[in-house]
């Protein structure tokens, strides 16, 4: 569905306001694709450097994005988030040619609490008290291992700490969850976040995290492009990105999945060519892009274990040499690869760090607590006043 919004845009030499259309990135459409109904020409694409190409791989459907057309229907710019770091922008230039750059996403952020009566579900009430789909997606996927949310009754309570992005005005990205509480048929369950590892524990400090490894997915030569998250480049005077690892490696080296899980998606995809990612547990995601060739009998579903052979070292798409690019995702945010592999094992809170995070623990706590009292007050009022006028209006003369 398509929005009309006042967006400020940077173009190469000036700053100007202009109406643009908000709109989801169609499925099947890809980076090509989109410049051909424009009629923009594709040289803009294969004159990339091979980081800017595989960015445009990382358009994914249904992502939104910020449109401007002229009156006769042609691009006058667009704006294209490949992640909530970095955005591609096309635009005319002086020249009237048309031209590439990215650049970074300016959002803003915040962090509230909220508590919530459950009248509906708890996806409903997430959603219409704070616009986020994401937010009830996050908050049951921590409670699964102890919490049955079909046995919430009516009245029962949520109440979340939590930091989101925003873009113009509306939730981006994946929201952090700070500390939950949820009611259940009158029992609370509690997880707070311990920032020190990034694991959720409950209020006495046990793990309800579980530690997720990846291996390395092949041997390799060397590490020819590092995970660049969004970096200004001081000798091109623009911002870079590389959202993911490239190993060099001879073609034909066997490829490896780098953890257990089912594969989503197998086949070329733009400039990453023939590509597989596999969905793991916790959210996370891995893709192994410019392979030569599959290995025999994979098909989307198909379960792998960490260490079984998947495929070949290749140089298909828009690759400068054989190599594998390992991208990871987490709940659909790119994330290092090399420190998810190379992350130790803790085997949970002790001494110190443990009566530390239970002292913050009973704050955090006392403070979710607080608030749905606040909003049992709030409630009891708006029950008062309503008992009220009933009384007021029953007593009324006829």
């Amino acid at each position: 569905m398509k929005k009309i919004i006042i967006l400020f845009i940077f173009t190469v030499t000036t700053l100007f306001s202009a109406m643009v259309q908000e709109t989801k990135w169609p499925k099947g459409e890809t980076f090509l694709t989109f410049l051909e109904k424009y009629s923009i020409p594709q040289s803009l694409y294969f004159e990339l450097e091979k980081e800017d190409k595989e960015l445009c791989s990382e358009i994914t459907a249904d992502r939104y994005y910020y449109l401007m057309e002229n009156e006769d229907g042609t691009l006058n710019q667009v704006l294209i988030p490949v992640s909530e770091e970095i955005q591609l922008h096309i635009y005319k230039g002086s020249d009237d040619k048309y031209k590439f750059k990215t650049m970074p996403i300016s959002y803003q952020e915040y962090t509230e609490t909220i508590a919530i009566p459950i009248k509906t579900s708890v996806s409903d009430e997430l959603q219409k008290a704070t616009g986020s789909a994401a937010l009830a997606a996050h908050l049951k996927a921590m409670f699964k291992a102890s919490a049955n949310f079909r046995r919430m009754q009516k009245n029962d309570f949520i109440a979340v700490k939590y930091t989101q992005k925003s873009l113009l005005g509306k939730p981006f990205g994946q929201p952090d969850i700070k500390a939950a509480m949820v009611e259940i048929s009158g029992k609370k369950f509690y997880r707070i976040k311990n920032e020190k590892d990034d694991k959720y524990y409950d209020e006495k400090g046990k793990a309800f995290t579980k530690t997720y490894f990846f291996k390395i997915p092949l041997t390799y030569k060397r590490i020819s492009s590092p995970f660049t998250k969004k970096r200004w480049h001081p000798v091109l005077k623009r911002y870079r990105a590389h959202l993911g690892t490239d190993f060099a490696a001879p073609r034909g080296r066997k490829i490896y999945a780098a953890g257990d899980g089912r594969i989503e998606f197998i086949g070329r995809r733009g400039g990453y060519g023939k590509t597989i990612i596999i969905r793991h547990p916790n959210g996370y995601k891995t893709l192994y892009a410019h392979q030569n060739k599959f290995r025999g009998g994979l098909k989307r579903g198909s379960r792998v274990k960490r260490g079984q052979h998947i495929g070949y070292v290749g140089n298909t798409g828009l690759s400068s040499g054989p190599h594998l690019h390992l991208g990871l995702y987490k709940n659909g945010r790119a994330v290092n690869p090399m420190k998810v592999i190379r992350k130790p094992e803790t085997k949970g809170l002790k001494g110190k760090n443990k009566k530390t995070f239970l002292a913050n623990t009973k704050i955090i706590i006392n403070k979710l607590n607080n608030e749905v009292e606040s909003e049992n007050r709030k409630s009891a009022t708006r029950l008062d006043r309503l008992t009220s006028t009933s009384e007021l209006n029953s007593n009324k003369d006829i």
